[in-house]
């Protein structure tokens, strides 16, 4: 299985760079996590947001296999906890369709990308900065999978 999180941004710390590799390294063959980055759209003084937007869900669009199953972040979306995670997780497993998570850049997610997406997920209510989603992401997804394979990290 082969989960990919899409995510606009690039260039991230290093401290961002070494704790996601950190759980990603954890995670055993048959489940494969991995980053793709998407250029951020220019944004500057006079510059249309709505644009900005729409060539970053363009490009993130372009990123999706058509087989995949997509899930958006977003705030508006459901929020689940670890253990309801680690159940979607096994249900992903089971319908043995890859997984694309899509993660937006500062002004969310294109609209066709969150039309594009069969769920939408909320990490929390909170504002977060994109390079914390990012190992938020990369942990609760290895928490998720340590909880169906009983493993003790999530004790």
């Amino acid at each position: 299985m082969r989960v990919r999180i899409i995510a606009v941004g690039t260039k991230m710390p290093s401290w961002v760079l070494e704790a996601t590799q950190d759980y990603l390294k954890r995670f055993p063959r048959e489940w494969s996590v991995e980053f793709v980055e998407i250029a951020l759209g220019h944004r500057g003084k006079g510059q249309d947001t709505a644009k900005a937007i729409a060539k970053e869900g363009e490009n993130m669009l372009a990123a999706i296999d058509d087989r995949e199953r997509v899930i958006a972040l977003d705030v508006q979306g459901k929020s689940w906890s670890t253990e309801q995670l680690s159940q979607q997780m096994q249900h992903w497993q089971m319908d043995a369709r890859n997984v694309a998570l899509l993660v937006g850049g500062p002004d969310g997610l294109a609209p066709e990308c969150l039309a594009k997406a069969e769920h939408r997920w909320s990490l929390s209510a909170l504002t977060l900065p994109h390079p914390l989603v990012r190992v938020l992401l990369a942990e609760q997804l290895y928490r998720g999978w340590s909880i169906l394979k009983n493993h003790p990290y999530h004790k």
